[in-house]
């Protein structure tokens, strides 16, 4: 049985990715996996920046871009931008090689 997965493809071909994002963390880093009540798995992320004026967002995606060696304009917050658990998605054109890449890297969690 395949392991559950934060992320997801779209009908357009990019990739969406469920998030819980960790503000005023001690460090910056990805802990793990995280699932709700409901079965939904979340991907745990923490930035040491505050929540004001869109800065731990700004750290969010500066965190994930270089962690997945992707542009930071290719990622974009399209639900939770004022709540801790978020959506994501990365417009790519090669959302299977994204995706496999990806799940290969949460194979370290």
């Amino acid at each position: 049985m395949r392991p559950k997965s934060p992320f997801t493809k779209t009908p357009t071909g990019n990739l969406r990715i469920a998030l819980r994002l960790t503000p005023k963390a001690s460090r910056n880093g990805v802990s793990g996996l995280q699932e709700d009540a409901e079965g939904a798995v979340a991907l745990k992320v923490m930035v040491t920046s505050v929540p004001e004026n869109g800065k731990a967002n700004k750290a969010l995606i500066a965190l994930l871009a270089a962690e997945w060696k992707i542009a930071k304009s290719s990622i974009a917050i399209i639900s939770g931008a004022t709540d801790r658990r978020k959506v994501l998605e990365i417009e790519t054109d090669e959302a299977e090689t994204l995706l496999d890449r990806l799940n290969d890297w949460l194979s370290k969690f």
